[in-house]
């Protein structure tokens, strides 16, 4: 393990985190929200929501909102923070939903993604349905509204910038920036969520931030340890962390710039030769989330075992 007194279950599956954390009881109340949800859909997007939303999901991000919750008090989870976690788990599915479609992934979380199975232009309107269903089960609680708002207008426009400039040989300063719009403000968001304020904010970006870089080493290594792939991210060009490292070399930058089919098997030992870089990296992204737990929060024990455990995913 490279983050320093990390524990053995730090390194443990992404399935066994809500154990690791003390939240399986939030997560069967977040679950039960969301069969309540289905079960009043309509029936034309009502198998569709059952096949996307039932099996087995890790629930990172509401596992996230749950820990920041429990952070900052003893209380047991009120039931609007449930809800809340509901609705952004009912968001971050319409990105699943999208990025399936735009990967031509056929599986998800071993079965067939939602638009082999149903068709692409179902698999859309459905996730159009759940990204409107979000913020209905929070429309009383305008602050879970507002942030809910914010955080897909943010990611929107984080897509956009990524996909801008792609092929572009940019550092390691300009993929933090990448990873913080998007997966950052994510993670930035279900901490706010938690705690009801900003307290917690840079610790969620910093999560977010972490998890991001972790996915992209773990993509290099050809892992699944988050899920997704890097082979469409290495033709497309999009910068990632091995990516910002790689290119500090001129040559390695030309490549970059022309990435595309033709390019990918001369690309790919680039990116894998700056693992260990990458590595250090997010050792020290970590340790910097760790600090900011241990100084923002009165019980930050969940939240440095949720850094711990993010920082094991891009050696599983």
């Amino acid at each position: 393990m490279s983050v320093d007194g990390a524990e053995p279950g730090a390194a443990r599956s992404a399935w066994d985190l809500p154990e690791l954390l003390g939240v399986t009881g939030d997560l069967e109340r977040l679950q039960e929200v969301i069969d309540s949800w289905i079960e009043r859909c309509v029936p034309e997007v009502q198998r569709m929501a059952r096949h996307q939303l039932f099996g087995r999901a890790k629930h990172f991000r509401p596992v996230t909102v749950f820990a920041c919750y429990h952070a900052v008090t003893t209380r047991p989870v009120a039931a609007r923070v449930v809800r809340a976690a509901a609705a952004v788990e009912l968001l971050h599915n319409v990105a699943l939903i999208i990025d399936d479609i735009l990967d031509r992934s056929r599986y998800r979380r071993g079965k067939l993604s939602l638009h082999c199975r149903f068709g692409f232009l179902p698999a859309l309107m459905a996730a159009g349905y759940l990204g409107f269903a979000g913020p209905q089960l929070v429309a009383s609680d305008p602050y879970t509204v507002g942030l809910l708002s914010e955080l897909m207008q943010r990611l929107g426009a984080a897509e956009c910038f990524q996909w801008r400039v792609r092929r572009q040989p940019l550092g390691v300063e300009d993929w933090r920036m990448v990873a913080g719009m998007d997966t950052g403000t994510m993670f930035e968001v279900c901490a706010r969520l938690g705690t009801r304020d900003d307290r917690l904010l840079k610790y969620g970006l910093l999560l977010g931030t972490l998890y991001h870089g972790c996915d992209d080493v773990a993509d290099v290594r050809g892992t699944v340890a988050l899920g997704g792939g890097s082979e469409k991210d290495v033709i497309d060009g999009i910068l990632t962390l091995p990516a910002a490292i790689a290119v500090r070399d001129p040559s390695t930058a030309v490549l970059f710039r022309n990435a595309g089919r033709g390019t990918f098997r001369r690309i790919v030992p680039r990116l894998r030769a700056a693992l260990p870089r990458a590595e250090s990296y997010l050792d020290r992204l970590a340790s910097e989330a760790e600090a900011e737990a241990r100084t923002s929060a009165p019980y930050p024990d969940r939240l440095v075992d949720l850094i711990r455990h993010t920082r094991a995913l891009s050696m599983v």
